[in-house]
């Protein structure tokens, strides 16, 4: 497992684009850091919907943020369209480590950098669980 993600394009392995929107940018003139925290799970959630792992209103199990970080190296701005790059830095037995580039158009080198640990909990209990082989499965081009 690396200790920071990777910052260039090259680095990834899916893309999923983000638009800003005017009330993403703050008194300074530039999108407020909280918002990148947003377009992280946005990211990762659009992937593990669109590959049936994640059923938000009625799946047996959830993920849940138990760990997450962000390095800011350039800012992003409105109307900017944002490119979250995404790979996999562990996958365990019932969690994830994210990282994440976030790149605007026209750069090869990431705007920010984050990460996150995802656990795979029982919706109702909250209690860890492992996750099943189909997710291994479908998560298995992502890990770098």
């Amino acid at each position: 497992m690396s200790e920071a993600p990777a910052g260039s394009r090259a680095d990834y392995r899916h893309f999923h684009a983000i638009t800003t929107r005017w009330l993403d940018n703050d008194a300074y003139g530039h999108v407020n850091n909280a918002i990148y925290y947003g377009w992280f799970d946005t990211a990762v959630n659009a992937v593990l919907i669109a590959r049936g792992l994640l059923d938000v209103a009625a799946g047996p199990a959830i993920n849940l943020v138990v760990e997450s970080g962000c390095r800011y190296s350039r800012a992003v701005v409105f109307p900017e369209t944002v490119e979250a790059g995404l790979r996999i830095a562990k996958l365990g037995t019932s969690s994830v480590r994210w990282e994440i580039g976030l790149f605007t158009v026209g750069h090869d080198s990431a705007a920010a950098q984050g990460h996150f640990v995802h656990v795979h909990v029982d919706r109702t209990t909250r209690k860890p669980q492992p996750m099943p082989p189909l997710f291994r499965e479908r998560l298995a081009d992502l890990i770098a």
